[in-house]
C-alpha cells in the first residue's frame, strides 16, 4: 500500500502539519506501507497511491491553487480513500469558524472520506502587505494556535481506518 500525504503551504504552518499527519500514519500502519509526503505542487500524476491525505492553507476563505488542482486530478482518477484537511483559522477562538468556501465541492468531487478545518500559526513577518492587512481588519495576535495533539489524534484515526479496510474488517 502507498499513501500519499500532499499539502499547499505559503508560510510552512500548513506542510508542518501535513508532516506531522504523515508522521501518525507512518507509527499506525504497518511497516511495509510507503507513506509519501510531497508539496502539492510537485505531485504529477496520483494514480500510483491507494490512498490520499491532501490539504491547504486557507487565505482569504480558498483553498490555494495548488490544492485544488491536485484535488481536480485526483477527482477524476479511480476512486481511492481521500482525506482532506484545511489550515487557517486563528486566534483563540480561531477565526474565521468557518469551512473554506470551496471545500464542499472538493470533498464531493474527491469522494472524500472527511475533511478537517485545524487551527493555523500567524508570524506577521513572513506575510506580505495584502495579507497584513486582512490580518489586522480581524484583529487577531501573533502566534502559534495550531492543535497537535488534534493533527496526531487525527492520522491515527486515518491509519486505523486504512487497517481495517488493509484487512477487510471495515
Amino acid at each position: 500500500m502507498r499513501i500519499l500525504v500532499s499539502a499547499a503551504s505559503r508560510h510552512g504552518s500548513t506542510a508542518e502539519a501535513a508532516t506531522r499527519i504523515a508522521g501518525s500514519l507512518r507509527a499506525g500502519l504497518p511497516a511495509d506501507v510507503v507513506v509519501d509526503e510531497l508539496p502539492a505542487a510537485e505531485v504529477g500524476d496520483p494514480t500510483p497511491y491507494d490512498a490520499v491525505v491532501l490539504g491547504s492553507a486557507v487565505y482569504l476563505g480558498r483553498w490555494l491553487e495548488d490544492a485544488r488542482r491536485l484535488a481536480e486530478r485526483i477527482a477524476v482518477q479511480p476512486p481511492r480513500p481521500v482525506w482532506l484537511f484545511s489550515v487557517g483559522p486563528i486566534g483563540d477562538p480561531p477565526k474565521p469558524a468557518e469551512e473554506p468556501a470551496e471545500v464542499g465541492d472538493i470533498v464531493r468531487a474527491t469522494h472524500a472520506r472527511g475533511h478537517r478545518l485545524f487551527a493555523g500559526r500567524l508570524d506577521r513577518h513572513r506575510l506580505g502587505l495584502g495579507e497584513k492587512a486582512v490580518v489586522m481588519a480581524l484583529r487577531v495576535a501573533d502566534g502559534d494556535f495550531r492543535d497537535f495533539d488534534a493533527l496526531d489524534a487525527w492520522g491515527t484515526q486515518i491509519a486505523a481506518d486504512l487497517s481495517r479496510a488493509r484487512t477487510g474488517t471495515a
